[in-house]
């Protein structure tokens, strides 16, 4: 695995919770990226229900994401398609999850699954409603960058929750159109974790990587391979 397929990950790993650029920057790479703006609604939803359900599921193995809840994207929002009782929340995010600087923020043929565990859909997953109701209100990328960061600020967002972490490990996730759109990967959310605390040098290879080093979003990334559907 090397840096630049680690960095992949990073811009497309869905639940960066603190990820915000300056407007002047964003509007700067507005004008090099293929999606500038939000495309019609209709390219981001799903139109047959089970099939999201079933790659939401696909990001975690069977013996977790069988009792897990699943939501799904709806015109409105996200909202419960099946009701768990494990804790873990299944999900398939869309691009507008990536970190404000990613040049596919807005592009509809990003599908992202994910599961979180129960520490992560209490302190993470309200973050994928705040964003998605902004979305849906129409903002832009920075009215929806900078309404993430006050809410933050403002306390109506959770902190990352000690233990937190998600699967990302479907391999029908479309995280780029680059290379095979995808790369399997967990998620371990650690405020201010570094390098030195995982011993993982930043030059390493096919070892766990610090993704927002020293943050209070830090979190590692794991690239341990798919594991396919749910159920297979």
């Amino acid at each position: 695995m090397n840096s630049n397929r680690f960095a992949r990950v990073a811009a497309f790993s869905f639940a960066l919770i603190f990820a915000f650029a300056a407007p002047a920057r964003l509007a700067g790479q507005d004008n090099k990226t293929p999606y500038p703006s939000m495309a019609p609604l209709d390219q981001y939803l799903i139109a047959d229900r089970h099939a999201e359900i079933t790659l939401a599921r696909s990001a975690a193995p069977e013996a977790i994401s069988h009792d897990a809840t699943v939501l799904v994207l709806g015109r409105h929002g996200y909202e419960t398609a099946v009701e768990g009782k494990n804790g873990f929340v299944c999900v398939v995010e869309r691009g507008w999850m990536s970190p404000a600087d990613a040049p596919q923020f807005w592009n509809p043929k990003i599908r992202g699954p994910v599961c979180f565990n129960p520490p992560a859909a209490r302190s993470v997953l309200p973050t994928t409603y705040k964003r998605t109701q902004m979305v849906l209100a129409g903002r832009t990328k920075a009215e929806i960058i900078e309404g993430n960061k006050a809410a933050f600020e403002r306390g109506e967002l959770p902190q990352l929750e000690p233990g937190g972490m998600s699967y990302m490990m479907s391999k029908d996730a479309y995280l780029t159109d680059h290379d095979d759109h995808n790369l399997a990967h967990l998620m371990f959310y650690a405020p201010y974790a570094t390098a030195k605390d995982i011993g993982s040098p930043p030059a390493a290879v096919n070892m766990p990587h610090i993704i927002r080093e020293g943050q209070p979003d830090a979190y590692i990334i794991v690239v341990p391979g798919p594991v396919g559907h749910a159920g297979h």
